[in-house]
């Protein structure tokens, strides 16, 4: 399954019994609240909110895209009943091949149907809402795609940062240091120049996944999305930017980020970690030139709150894959797993689940997870496990942790590693970019693994004679 636009998704979704209408809500915390509520529990429908409070009929919203496995799937081209764990091998072997196809620039397409420049601009016409109630103001972008060419190559590069907007011209967008986006923007900058930017603010859902995860640097997230579809994402060059946006997108603007020009108060919001750890500071301003949308446009909201969310369940199946990946391509043999919690938002907490095979294997593991590109970033805990363990069911690495760790000898600490402000224990504080972070050996120790203690478990042979003799008992068996 692929699809041409965000109501294609829409349309699927809703005929598997994926997605619930509400009409009537207020932008003003309402939405947001009853979203919060939806994301209690992951695998409840996506909402699509329409006839919103003060803005016409077909002004919509569709938040809570990706709380569930199926419409994970779905958005992938997997069917409805796959599992997690399809969804981590699919992208584990998405990674392996790396089929790129870049995208096809077309003349025409249903973004061009509305078109706002000049004193014509008003991006109070959307009804971007005010998702938290302390939160700064209004977000039109949290699952929006920022898209930048890089200055000194022909690599564009899609990624999700926040957009908050101020009033019918203002726009300032938060990336945080080290991010892909900030260190384009930053080359624009170092060289006198103001960044051009676009933005769109709805698109194919597959674009938001993909922006939202580590692509490697120098590869564009359309060529990816290309890959995985079999087929080009349809793109027009804009005419202030001349960079690509989405052909079939909703809403977009196109502008510059001058390296003078800042709001005064960009937030607090409401992030991922679960806080308003970001708080109140200047961020980059955008100045729009131009806005383009469809007739009756959608907005995509990606809602954080508490872990699990919007924001972060469906990188918890994509990032495990992404960390497996780059433990092999490390040259660490023996990985049987990965998982990154999603209580820990897919990046405060992994576990790698591995057979030793020398010496040193569970810490070599440990180390490089919790550095390469997609475990890095604002890490906290990296456990290493035995290939017995499910690096997925909690209870079992909890158990592990317990028994087979001790903490003389099987915890490491590492200082001054990469974080975000975002992450309430980062450190320094006039700057909050930094964090320490524990690497925990939960494998039983290696001179022992002939002698250690055996599980009180059942043989697979006895359970399966057991079962079978037993039907009527485990009929699932």
């Amino acid at each position: 399954m692929r699809f041409d636009d965000l109501r294609d998704w829409i349309k699927e979704s809703e005929e598997l019994g994926e997605l619930k209408r509400v009409e009537h809500a207020d932008w003003d915390v309402e939405i947001g609240t009853i979203v919060d509520l939806y994301q209690e529990k992951m695998g409840l429908p996506a909402l699509l909110f329409d006839k919103i409070k003060g803005y016409p009929p077909g002004y919509r919203i569709l938040a809570n895209s990706l709380t569930s496995i199926k419409r994970i799937a779905l958005t992938l081209g997997l069917p409805p009943e796959a599992t997690a764990l399809d969804i981590v091998k699919l992208w584990l072997d998405y990674l392996r091949n790396f089929n790129l196809v870049p995208p096809r620039v077309v003349e025409k397409g249903p973004i061009l149907e509305n078109v706002q420049e000049k004193d014509d601009i008003n991006l109070l016409a959307f009804p971007a809402p005010k998702w938290h109630e302390l939160d700064g103001g209004r977000y039109l972008g949290t699952g929006c795609v920022v898209i930048m060419k890089d200055p000194d190559s022909d690599w564009v590069n899609l990624g999700v940062y926040r957009v908050q907007v101020f009033d019918e011209s203002t726009l300032s967008v938060m990336i945080s240091k080290g991010k892909q986006g900030s260190i384009i923007m930053q080359k624009y900058w170092d060289s006198g120049q103001p960044c051009p930017v676009a933005i769109s603010f709805g698109h194919d859902v597959l674009l938001y996944l993909v922006g939202g995860m580590e692509i490697p640097y120098g590869v564009c997230e359309y060529d990816v999305c290309g890959g995985l579809r079999g087929e080009p994402v349809e793109v027009i060059k804009g005419t202030k930017t001349n960079l690509p946006i989405p052909a079939t997108g909703e809403i977009v603007i196109e502008g510059e980020i001058h390296p003078d020009q800042f709001v005064e108060s960009e937030g607090p919001f409401g992030e991922w970690t679960g806080y308003y750890a970001g708080g109140r500071k200047p961020q980059p301003k955008i100045n729009v030139k131009a806005v383009l949308h469809r007739d009756n446009p959608i907005i995509l909201g990606a809602m954080p709150r508490v872990p699990p969310n919007d924001d972060t369940y469906y990188r918890g199946f994509l990032r495990s894959a992404a960390v497996w990946d780059e433990l092999e391509k490390a040259g660490v043999p023996g990985i049987q797993g990965v998982w990154a919690h999603e209580a820990g938002g897919g990046r405060f907490m992994l576990t790698v689940s591995i057979k030793q095979l020398y010496p040193g294997h569970a810490k070599q593991a440990g180390l490089i997870a919790s550095q390469c590109h997609s475990g890095g970033y604002a890490n906290r805990i990296t456990l290493v496990v035995d290939d017995d363990i499910d690096p997925a069911n909690t209870n079992e690495v909890i158990w592990v942790l317990c028994t087979r760790t001790d903490p003389r000898e099987d915890v490491e600490i590492l200082k001054r590693c990469w974080s975000t402000r975002l992450d309430p224990m980062s450190y320094p504080e006039e700057a909050r970019v930094l964090n320490s972070r524990m690497v925990i050996d939960a494998c039983r120790p290696w001179e022992r693994l002939d002698t250690f203690s055996p599980v009180v478990r059942p043989s697979t042979e006895l359970k399966d004679k057991v079962i079978e003799k037993w039907r009527d008992l485990f009929p699932a068996g």
